[in-house]
Parts: C-alpha cells; structure tokens; sequence
C-alpha cells in the first residue's frame, strides 16, 4: 500500500508540475506547447494518478458517498479538468486563458489541500 501512496504522490507532483509548465509556455506563446510529448505525458500521468486513487479507495475499502471529503476531491477535480481544457484548449482570449490557468492552480491546490486535511474545508481547515 505505501508504494502505491508513493506513485500517487509523484503523479500529483508531476501533473502540478506539468500544468503549472505548460501555463507558462502558454503566457510566452512558446511553440514547445506543439511538442508531441508535452500532448501525450499529460494524459498518461493523470491516468496513473487517477488509477492509482481508485486502487487505494478500493483497497481501503472507503465509500465516497461516507466521506464527504472525497467527494469534495472528486468534485474539484471535474473543476479542474474544465479549467485545465479552457486554459491550454478552449479559452478563447489569453486573458481567459490565463484566468482559468491561475484558477486551475488554485483548485489543485485545493485538491490537495483536502487530501492532508481529509476535510472538505481545504487549507481553511487551519485557519
């Protein structure tokens, strides 16, 4: 089980990292964003971090309807995912882009801010 924690975390640093990377590249107008890899490597670590989430609810047996932070992370993340497609795909002006781009951040951050906490309150589980 800690293994697969350690994947789980990785894949959410790489993602943070990888989002955060492309949001500059699209402030910069860079022409790395047309890079093969920089399309394809977002997909795979997002789909191990999700797999490796759904492999530690299951093997924990949790049932998100019971917590009520999972499903805050679960709701945030679909917000994420939006943000994340206006900001490097749909947006149509870069000041759109780059507002869904910050947002985004906020909300993973938010995400793992209720992954610590274990509360839908977030990092405003401290204050």
């Amino acid at each position: 089980m800690q293994w697969l924690k350690i994947l789980h975390v990785s894949c959410v640093i790489l993602s943070f990292s990888g989002f955060f990377l492309r949001g500059i590249w699209m402030l910069f107008n860079s022409v790395l964003l047309t890079n093969r890899w920089v399309k394809i490597a977002p997909h795979i670590i997002d789909s191990v971090l999700l797999l490796s989430a759904l492999s530690m609810v299951y093997i924990q047996h949790i049932s998100i309807l019971q917590h009520d932070w999972l499903l805050a992370k679960i709701v945030a993340l679909v917000g994420y995912i939006a943000l994340g497609m206006i900001a490097l795909k749909l947006g149509k002006t870069k000041k759109i882009r780059v507002i869904a781009w910050v947002s985004g951040l906020l909300v993973f951050l938010y995400i793992v801010s209720i992954a610590l906490s274990k509360s839908v309150e977030g990092f405003f589980y401290w204050l």
